[in-house]
């Protein structure tokens, strides 16, 4: 549900602003709302430090990244991090740099090392005491053709191009293309990358040290944030001659809390029920089993406004049937509920204890896999489907594997899903005469699941579906916009019914969708059974077998989630929620508090 809310303003003494605020935050009940735009010189040099926090991280990382054991952590004086953050990002600044330099000179040495450890002060040496070298590139067929007083030393080739030294006692320009030889030799150059090698591996040695310090600089950083929160919440506050106040919203339950502080502390405090202008945020309170769907709503950013409908029930129980039949293979919920195991008990054991909310996360995973593995035992399909019934086993429905039942199954599905959004607005309409448009709505819904049906499957539209339309509409125009000008709002409801019927038909027909991409999960399967046990008998079948089995149903194991995510999360996100006037366009509760 989504909690009431109250608008509550704080008064105190200008002298007093910040003892005020640190008490809020120890309080921590207050989204706070800023009367003016926040922003002073603290709170600039603090962004400061978070960046340069940030900039140490991102340096330590990439050095754990590559390294399989990191040093035990150790804390780090809050009057020492600036300094370990300046030589990380220093060490971290200098190896990039000499990472481009080394890269340049790998490049130079791949160029020259087939000319030999020749530099430019050489052959000045040599041209010094007459003798004069130059590099050049002849044609092979060319080479015979140079003067007798000149040697010419092919050192190798590319193609017809001979790449040759060219030596003489005299000054000769050589006719063909020259080539100006490095500044240094291919010895200086390895000796060069072989220093600057070292040097990144000193640096990544020092790095790796300063990674211990890693989770104090991210404490750290918290704590950085907490107190900008602080001086915004400061620097914020509304201003009236030598009185200060804060304003923000509170939970219902909160209201005597925040009196008693205001008693306590001398405050002036006005608390109020929120108009409708104001932008109050949105505090949802679900029992822990409905609470599940929270980190999906979490991942998409989905906050629904404070004077929509929580919709988290609804979600939590057709998310869970959408993720049934899209994947629909009892074996991969198998596989699903073992990975959560696996990731919960094992793998990250110990950041789930740091993180208790992750709990919620993993217990969602278990509830998707089992009804992943119900549906599949409904339907018969254990990594495909075939070679489970040759065995003898005979799915719980049978009829769900007809495509015809299952076609009227999704659409069954969609008018009942819409519905429920429709009939929840009734409930809420009560006893206003606008309620009886959502029943209108409701029967042109049906309508369109009997049209389904008919232009889809062949069936006979029935005599029912006519007399559900009439009705509907009828109940759409009347009542969409009741009004004492009768011709009024029956115009006013002549437009929603114009622009709203076709949306009706096609959002039932998208459920459709459900049919379709389960379809295509169950096919893979099949296909990669089909191809895994098509080898015939031998060591050699058997390991090409069991090589596309995992690699086809790991596909389908990887594409299942994601299958889910565009799809279920659109029937729930789009389809009901457009119905249930849900525009998720709410703000989420963040309190200001210390931790």
């Amino acid at each position: 549900m989504i909690v009431p809310m109250k608008k509550a303003s704080i008064l105190c003494e200008a002298r007093d602003a910040d003892s005020t605020v640190k008490t809020l935050r120890r309080l921590g009940v207050m989204h706070v709302e800023h009367q003016n735009t926040p922003g002073n010189v603290d709170i600039t040099g603090l962004e400061e430090q978070v960046a340069l926090i940030d900039s140490t991280l991102d340096v330590l990382d990439q050095v754990a990244a590559s390294e399989k054991e990191i040093p035990n952590e150790e804390t780090l004086l809050d009057a020492d991090w600036k300094a370990v953050a300046d030589r990380v990002i220093e060490l971290g600044r200098r190896n990039d740099q000499t990472e481009i330099l080394s890269r340049g000179i790998i490049a130079q040495i791949n160029e020259w090392e087939r000319w030999g450890d020749i530099d430019a002060a050489e052959i000045r040496e040599l041209s010094e005491k007459g003798i004069h070298l130059s590099l050049c590139q002849v044609p092979r067929k060319e080479i015979k053709n140079f003067p007798d007083d000149v040697v010419v030393r092919t050192i190798f080739t590319t193609g017809d191009i001979a790449n040759c030294a060219v030596i003489s006692r005299r000054a000769f320009e050589c006719p063909f293309p020259e080539i100006t030889p490095p500044k240094q030799g291919v010895s200086a150059l390895r000796r060069q990358l072989q220093d600057m090698t070292a040097g990144i591996e000193l640096a990544r040695r020092e790095l790796l040290f300063c990674a211990r310090y890693r989770n104090s600089l991210s404490a750290i950083r918290i704590a950085l944030e907490r107190e900008i929160e602080f001086h915004q919440v400061l620097s914020g506050m509304g201003r009236e001659g030598e009185i200060n106040y804060v304003t923000g919203y509170i939970p219902n339950d909160a209201e005597e809390q925040l009196i008693e502080a205001a008693r306590e502390k001398k405050w002036g405090v006005m608390i109020t029920v929120p108009s409708d202008i104001d932008e109050v945020p949105t505090l949802l309170r679900n029992p822990k089993w409905v609470s599940l769907i929270k980190p999906v709503l979490d991942l998409l950013g989905l906050t629904p406004g404070y004077r929509e409908l929580d919709i988290s029930l609804l979600f939590l129980v057709f998310f869970s049937i959408f993720f049934g039949i899209l994947i629909g293979d009892a074996g991969y919920g198998v596989v699903y509920i073992l990975i959560t195991l696996v990731l919960q008990k094992v793998v990250l054991k110990s950041w789930v204890l740091d993180h208790p909310e992750m709990k919620t996360t993993f217990a969602l995973f278990y509830l998707l896999g089992a009804c992943l593995v119900i549906w599949g035992l409904l339907t018969g399909v254990f990594f495909g489907q075939s070679w489970l019934l040759e065995l003898g086993y005979t799915p719980v429905v049978p009829q769900l594997n007809d495509p015809q039942f299952m076609q009227t199954f999704c659409f069954f599905l969609g008018a009942l899903h819409l519905s429920i959004a429709h009939l929840w607005r009734v409930i809420l309409k009560f006893p206003s005469l606008r309620l009886l448009a959502d029943i209108g709505w409701i029967c042109v819904l049906w309508t369109a699941f009997f049209l389904a049906r008919t232009l889809i499957l062949g069936d006979p539209f029935p005599l029912l579906g006519i007399w559900l339309i009439i009705a509907g509409i009828v109940l759409v125009i009347l009542f969409t916009h009741p009004q004492r000008n009768v011709l009024k709002g029956i115009a006013t409801g002549l437009g929603t019914i114009a622009l709203s019927l076709v949306n009706n038909f096609t959002d039932v027909i998208s459920y459709i969708r459900l049919f379709a991409v389960g379809l295509a999960t169950l096919a893979i399967a099949e296909t990669t059974n089909s191809l895994a046990f098509g080898f015939g008998d031998g060591i050699v079948a058997l390991v090409v077998g069991v090589v596309i089995l995992i690699t086809g149903h790991g596909l389908n194991i990887i594409l299942g989630p994601m299958s889910v995510l565009v799809h279920g999360v659109r029937l729930n996100v789009l389809e009901f929620s457009g119905h249930a006037n849900v525009i998720w366009s709410g703000t989420a509760y963040e309190p200001f508090k210390e931790e």
